[in-house]
């Protein structure tokens, strides 16, 4: 048996740089040292066998000298010695001298100090040689009644050690257990018993559990998470006990500790499905959540409610429990809310829509009386896209949402304001019952919108849908209120030339002191310092938009005022009104164009808006049925088409979600009963508590390939060459947040390799978490490695590093042998999300780092390299497909993605396939990939770089 399989349980950093004692002084240290160098000598021995060495002529020095000692320093090390020590000579039988240390350890067993005894006893479960544990059994049976518990629950654990490894020794210890387990009163020590009889003997553990059923409530926690785990076993490999433990796991749901609520929840739902037992696992999660501080725990828990919701027949008992959901709202974490709404959202049905509306409508309205911060708007307009969804859904909710939101569209916050707005403008055009309120509350509220581009998205609005000659009316004040007097540049000259006049009749307040740096008086006048200020509040805002050369909302303005003039000349018969009115619509449009050429705005006007209201004026002058039927009837067409479009999209994608959900049963799919199912097949079903745990950890399980041992040799790296002296090859595992390197070390000569050590360095933003300790290699042996490595951020990782060791007896220097690289690959953190439109464009803006990567490929079709590049980048085409459907030689998309550490990948494909140069031509073109960190950007360059080049036609 090799150092390298020898079973180890304590492993030791050592600092290379230190120089390996010899063996006589380390004798020396060992004899004739005080306390303090026995401790250091100690140390060194234990570093060196641990690294290969044998030295066995220190072991009777250390029985002579050293096992005697009562330090509990040196206690605990002989502990960590003696587990690694050989213990055998080399044909299997054991030492001699390991009778001394026997009977050392037996007086150990009977120590006053319960320290001594409980770390004795543990040292005990890792001893692998029968006959140095027989002579120990009735010390370690009395051990069970020892006063303090620490020795107590570690005699258990030992028996349950040498029960399971050696059971002749103690062959009574399952009814020893059960006996100790009745009459014991501490809890770490009843876990323990009760873990060891899960294991050991099941039947005596139902006894104990039967006898004590009602009092499981009145448990230490660490006991009840054993007994969750007990119950799910047993009624997996016996479903008839069911219903004798189930009102346990109901009992359980009450605990105090979150663990076993948590657990309790995830075991009712496996072993009922039952509308109660849903009902009442739903309801622990959501009081989990609710109560748990951790906003990782909420994420996870939010998780398995998702997958409740997930199952058919429980999707009915959750939305009666919508409004329980609603309640983690009140968690100020955003990841929270957002799942909790989207949640809500999957679960709102007819019968709770209205209860829901009216907690979202409260919860939009906190958020208006809260400080402003950059999480209060995002989450508003979560709320508000939350609210829309609803009442698209269900039309009779609009007219109940429609007044608080349309509040929103003065706001300041201009993307919360643009998506209440892109509601209005769906409510409007759905509804018509709710049109003369939208446009009610639109006029309203109309003179407080402070941004440009909602104020040009409320005119079109306006002056689509007002339909009356009192609406008509209403607009065209607003219109006129909102641009100040006309025409404006006159105006506004006047203003300048007489500016002090109207001043000079202001108030003036009495003037302040102020105190200047040198400590002197300085006094300034009321009147000079707010003049500005009033001159700035007293502008109109649309006459505010105008000057600051915006003139597009000009060009909106005038269509608006087209379509009413069209309208109003319609509902009108009286010619002088008709006159009046599309007289008033051509000055407002006249006055705006003079401004535009003027000096007075900031900027001058564009040719394209100067084109657009001259179209308007000659359209008003002539009035042709033509231009009445494209301004008041196609519009709303067009808008009427990409809304129709839009809501066939989500119907589609809902098609797909449902039947990914429904699990379609073959005709000739066998049955399978569980009562029949042999006990050897029930241990292949999903086990709760690995899932639990996996959830824990964040690490989800992946979906192998088809073949799973094939796809686990597509993850071997060969890292030396067949003919080097040491072969290696690794399995690369990626987690979630770390790499598990399995490294495969193959000794190809006749020597003995003496400290093989794996040494390993990385590039990227990726950490070695253990340097990997030296191993000993007999000719032509093999050992396993296993390296952690803990990744940060979604970015091209490389590990590369060498093999160094010593041959036995050879004088000459430590050989090395170079590795290969192992590149990491960054798909395996990248998955594909979703983004609003408006989202995306916000994102694309605001990140700086670019990577805009030629197309060079030999696929000849759009479409099918479109579909190559989302395979290969993990990331999800945010463009509908209609709106890539058919063949125009050319293609755009915009693509998207999230990486586990919460990095988003934006990317836009322009391509096209260029005709002239045949029908086998390639595709060409360029994909701008855009990454708030360069790592992200250049990784995800590179893998498409990689990627498009190894397609095949």
């Amino acid at each position: 048996m090799t150092a390298a399989e020898n079973v180890c349980y304590t492993l030791i950093n050592v600092p290379m740089d230190s120089e390996p004692p010899s063996e006589i002084t380390l004798k020396a240290d060992l004899e004739k040292g005080d306390v303090k160098s026995k401790t250091e000598a100690l140390k060194k021995v234990i570093i060196m066998i641990l690294n290969g060495e044998k030295l066995p002529g220190l072991l009777m020095t250390i029985i002579r000298f050293v096992l005697p000692l009562q330090d509990h320093t040196i206690k605990k090390l002989l502990l960590v010695f003696w587990e690694i020590v050989p213990k055998t000579t080399p044909d299997g039988k054991l030492l001699q001298e390991m009778i001394l240390v026997c009977d050392a350890y037996r007086k150990d067993l009977q120590h006053p100090n319960e320290f001594i005894r409980g770390s004795t006893l543990r040292f005990l479960c890792k001893l692998k040689e029968a006959e140095l544990l027989e002579p120990l059994m009735p010390a370690i049976r009395a051990c069970l009644e020892h006063r303090h518990s620490y020795v107590r629950r570690n005699a258990v654990l030992a028996i349950y050690t040498i029960y399971r490894n050696f059971e002749h020794l103690i062959p009574d210890a399952p009814e020893l257990i059960h006996d100790f387990l009745v009459n014991e009163k501490d809890a770490s020590c009843k876990r323990n018993a009760f873990m060891m009889l899960i294991h050991a003997d099941q039947d005596r553990a139902l006894d104990y559990l039967s006898t004590c059923i009602d009092q499981v409530q009145t448990f230490g926690d660490i006991l009840q998470l054993v007994i969750v785990e007990l119950i799910y076993k047993v009624c997996h490999a016996n479903p008839s006990e069911r219903a004798r433990f189930i009102r346990c796991i109901y009992n359980l749901l009450q605990s105090s500790s979150p663990a076993v609520k948590y657990e309790a929840a995830g075991t009712l739902v496996t072993l009922s499905s039952a509308p109660t037992a849903i009902k009442a696992a739903a309801q622990c999660y959501i009081d989990l959540i609710i109560k748990e501080s951790d906003n990782n725990v909420k994420l996870i828990v939010l998780d398995r409610l998702v997958e409740l919701k997930d199952h058919p027949s429980h999707e009915r008992v959750l939305q009666d429990l919508v409004m329980d959901i609603l309640r983690v709202l009140s968690t100020p974490d955003l990841e929270v809310r957002k799942k909790t709404l989207q949640l809500a959202l999957e679960l709102v049905s007819s019968r709770n829509v209205e209860e829901l509306v009216i907690v979202l409508k409260k919860e939009v309205i906190k958020t208006n009386n809260v400080t402003e911060h950059e999480d209060t708007d995002k989450y508003r307009q979560l709320l508000v896209r939350t609210l829309h969804s609803c009442s698209v859904r269900f039309p009779d909710m609009a007219a109940n949402v429609i007044p608080v939101l349309m509040e929103f569209l003065s706001d300041s916050n201009e993307a919360a304001a643009a998506d209440v707005l892109e509601f209005v403008r769906e409510a409007v055009q759905r509804f018509d019952n709710l049109r003369p309120l939208i446009v009610e509350k639109m006029l309203e509220v109309f003179h407080a919108i402070k941004s440009v581009k909602i104020y040009r998205a409320a005119l079109w609005i306006l002056g689509e849908y007002c339909s009356t000659k009192e609406d008509i009316n209403s607009v065209m004040t607003e219109v006129r209120r909102s641009l100040g007097e006309v025409p404006i540049v006159e105006t506004e000259l006047k203003k300048e030339s007489g500016e002090l006049k109207p001043e000079e009749d202001v108030t003036v307040g009495p003037t302040q002191k102020l105190v200047t740096e040198m400590g002197t008086y300085a006094t300034q006048s009321a009147l000079s310092s707010s003049r500005p200020a009033k001159k700035e509040e007293e502008r109109p805002p649309l006459r505010g938009f105008l000057l600051d050369g915006d003139f597009y909302v000009a060009a909106s303005l005038a269509t608006t005022l087209t379509k009413i003039a069209l309208r109003y000349v319609a509902l009108v018969q009286e010619k002088r009104k008709q006159n009046s009115f599309v007289a008033e619509a051509m000055l407002l449009m006249a006055t705006i164009l003079h401004l535009g050429k003027s000096s007075l705005p900031k900027k001058p006007i564009t040719d394209d808006d100067v084109d657009r209201i001259s179209l308007c004026l000659k359209v008003l002058s002539e009035c042709s049925p033509l231009m009445n039927e494209i301004f008041n009837k196609e519009c709303r067409q067009s808008l009427s088409h990409m809304l129709s479009a839009k809501l066939e999209e989500e119907k589609l994608s809902q098609k797909k979600e449902s039947e990914k959900r429904n699990v379609t049963v073959q005709p000739d799919d066998p049955i399978s009963f569980m009562q029949l199912t042999a006990k050897n097949e029930t241990a292949s079903k999903e086990d709760q508590f690995q899932l639990s745990l996996l959830a824990a950890m964040g690490t989800t399980q992946r979906k192998e390939a088809a073949d799973p041992l094939a796809s686990k040799l597509n993850k071997v790296t060969q890292l030396t060459g067949f003919s080097d002296p040491v072969y290696a090859e690794a399995y690369v595992h990626v987690n979630q947040y770390d790499i598990v390197l399995d490294v495969l070390v193959v000794n190809q000569t006749g020597d003995t390799l003496q400290s093989c050590t794996l040494e390993l360095a990385t590039l990227g933003d990726l950490k070695l978490v253990e340097k990997p300790s030296p191993l000993t290699l007999a000719p032509h042996d093999f050992a396993n490695i296993k390296a952690n490595v803990k990744v940060a951020s979604t970015e091209n990782g490389i590990i590369f590093g060498n093999i160094v060791y010593d041959v036995s007896g050879a004088a000459s220097d430590r050989n090395c042998v170079v590795l290969s690289d192992i590149h990491i690959d960054i798909m395996d953190y990248i998955q594909p999300a979703s983004c609003t439109d408006t989202e995306f464009r916000q994102m694309w803006a605001e990140f700086e780092w670019e990577n805009k990567v030629t197309v060079n490929t030999n696929i000849t079709d759009l479409n099918e390299y479109l579909q190559h590049i989302l395979k290969s980048t993990n990331m999800k085409c945010l463009t509908p497909e209609k709106a890539l459907s058919g063949y125009c030689g050319f293609m755009a998309a915009n693509l998207y993605a999230r990486s586990i550490f919460g990095e988003d990948a934006l990317a836009n494909v322009s391509i096209e396939k260029p005709i002239h140069l045949g029908p086998e031509a390639p595709v060409t073109g360029h994909i701008r990939i855009r990454a708030k960190s360069q790592g992200m950007a250049l990784s995800l360059g590179d893998k498409i770089n990689l990627s498009q080049k190894k397609s095949c036609i």
